[in-house]
Order: structure tokens, then sequence, then C-alpha cells
């Protein structure tokens, strides 16, 4: 009886050291997993804020350079400086800019404007990209216009398959004609890169017309679908 006792509390303690072993393996599991959890939140957090911060301080230190390379050796910002001032350059383009802007709203700014325009118009094939990059720089910095007017989800590119497109404008001119139904123009940016993709024409009909904003829309593609829109009111 003596040996049954001993054999039967060593398998009782067995039990326990291996209930003991299980529970702390499970503490360990979930502290794990928590910090890997804590880990991945700080990731995301932090990771767009400091690229945009690094991307953005990158990008003034190339126009500091730009612009010190631009100007005479006798008027470079260094010679006037005890220290490098991170952003002057930047400070000095956007003066040089708004100088620009105004001289070209005048009459005589207006004047060397079409007279640079007419020689650019003389040159085959400079004057195809003078007139491309023009209009849509004007149709992008224009604040009477706007570059995508609304979002639309539309079944592309077969039935049954569905794609946000944005909707530039209705279909007008030449192609409007020869076209059978009222249409509009629809962008299919790709992700991540919305900036390319194809225009397709569209009947006014087969489009379902969104109530999220473009910039919503851009965020989601560039995602991949990570970043959901914010729900919106059916009614609204």
């Amino acid at each position: 009886m003596a040996d049954k006792n001993v054999v039967t509390r060593a398998k009782n303690i067995q039990k326990i050291k291996r209930r003991r072993l299980e529970r702390e393996r499970e503490v360990f599991m979930k502290f794990g997993s928590k910090l890997k959890a804590y880990l991945f939140t700080g990731i995301l957090v932090t990771a767009p804020v400091a690229i945009t911060f690094y991307l953005a301080y990158k990008f003034i230190l190339w126009v500091d350079v730009f612009v010190n390379r631009m100007l005479p050796p006798q008027y470079r910002l260094d010679n006037y400086l005890p220290m490098t001032i991170p952003g002057l350059g930047l400070v000095v383009l956007i003066a040089f800019l708004i100088l620009v802007g105004m001289f070209a709203a005048g009459f005589l700014g207006r004047f060397f404007i079409r007279l640079g325009e007419w020689f650019v118009a003389k040159m085959p094939l400079v004057s195809s990209i003078y007139s491309l990059l023009k209009q849509i720089f004007e149709t992008v910095f224009s604040s009477k216009t706007q570059a995508f007017k609304k979002v639309v989800m539309l079944e592309y590119p077969r039935k049954g398959i569905w794609i946000l497109g944005l909707v530039s404008a209705d279909l007008q001119g030449e192609i409007e004609q020869k076209l059978p139904e009222p249409m509009v123009n629809v962008f299919i940016p790709t992700t991540p890169n919305p900036t390319s993709g194809f225009l397709i024409f569209v009947p006014k009909k087969d489009v379902i017309e969104m109530n999220m904003s473009v910039e919503e829309a851009i965020k989601f593609i560039v995602s991949g679908g990570l970043v959901e829109p914010k729900k919106t009111n059916n009614n609204q």
C-alpha cells in the first residue's frame, strides 16, 4: 500500500508540474504575442510620420543645394551665414516664384509669356511637350476646377468584377458625338501608384456614384484596400 501511495503522489506531482509548465508557457506566449502586437502598432504609428519627415527633410536639402548652385558665387547663401540653415533655399525659391507670378500677372509679363509661347509653338517636338505639361499643371493647380469631380464604382474589366474609378468630366467633343449614349470619362488608377492608370469611356447608367471623397478613394487604392474610407450615411 505504501508503494502505491508513493507512486500516486509522484504521478500527482508530475501532473502539477506539467500544468505549471503549460501555464507558464501560455503566459509566455501571451506575453510574446502582446509584445509582437505592440511592436507592429509602434511601427504603424511611427513609420508614416518618420518617413514623411525624412522625405520632407531630404526634399528641403535638395532644394537648398539646387538654389545655391543656381545663384552666382558671390550671392550664395553660404557666404553670408556662419552655419547652414535647412529650408532657407526653399524660402528663396518660394519668394522667387512669387515674384515671377507677380511679374507674369502684369501687362509686360503677359506680353513676354505670349511671345515665349509663340516661339515654343514653332518648335515641332517641344511644342507638343510644352502644351501637354501646361495643360496638366493648369488642371492640377487651377482653383476653378478639380482634377477629378467624384468617385464611382463600375464593373470592369468584366461583369461581376467591381473597381473604383475617378470621374474627370462628362465626355464631350468628337468622341461624344460618335458614341450612341451619354458617357463619362473615368480614370482607373493602379495600385499602389495611383498616378498611373488608364482612361475609359463608360455609359452614365453603368456607374454607381460613391459618397467617399477623391482623397479617401486614392488612400484606399494606394493601401491596397487596407485603409478603408469612412462610413457615410446612405441618406446623405
